[in-house]
């Protein structure tokens, strides 16, 4: 899968750090869960949340890299949004194999009536909605910056800006 001239492994690059801050608040709250922490502190550490601003994060860096356009704020949503998802269904796929209920798959987080539905509803909703959200408000704030600052105005060394010399690690070799 290619979309402007980046294919899976650009975009790991450029996300990498995003998916190990989703990762990170994931385990947070399988902590915090697990450690007894009131429900209400439990919801603020959420994984929903973290992909949204992990997706606007994902903005800036494709602005300032000069990585692409708005096709490639939709696709760095998608893969955000599957990671988010696929980690949360995975606590739910470890509850319905082991019998162990952790944060994920507990009733008063979940809101499902069982596990199964809870499972396909973020593998599909999850993944769709979740996409589309953080795609038409990453698209609004990529349209913002390049309004208000134009990727001319933009010199950082190393990022791809050709200035000084470096492609960013982009060229054909």
């Amino acid at each position: 899968m290619r979309a402007e001239h980046h294919g899976i492994r650009g975009y790991i690059r450029l996300l990498y750090l995003l998916f190990i801050f989703i990762a990170g608040v994931w385990m947070l709250r399988m902590i915090l869960y697990v450690a007894g922490a009131p429900i209400s502190v439990t919801r603020l550490v959420s994984v929903t949340v973290a992909s949204g601003i992990s997706s606007l994060l994902a903005v800036l860096l494709i602005h300032y890299r000069r990585f692409g356009s708005y096709s490639n704020v939709v696709v760095a949503s998608l893969f955000i949004n599957i990671w988010a998802e696929l980690l949360i269904s995975a606590a739910i796929l470890f509850t319905i194999f082991s019998g162990k209920t952790n944060v994920y798959s507990a009733p008063e987080y979940s809101g499902m009536r069982s596990l199964a539905e809870h499972l396909l509803g973020n593998l599909t909703f999850g993944i769709v909605i979740g996409t589309f959200n953080n795609a038409v408000v990453g698209c609004l704030l990529l349209w913002l910056l390049r309004t208000m600052v134009p990727q001319k105005d933009i010199n950082i060394p190393g990022t791809g800006t050709g200035e000084d010399g470096d492609d960013g690690g982009t060229a054909a070799t």
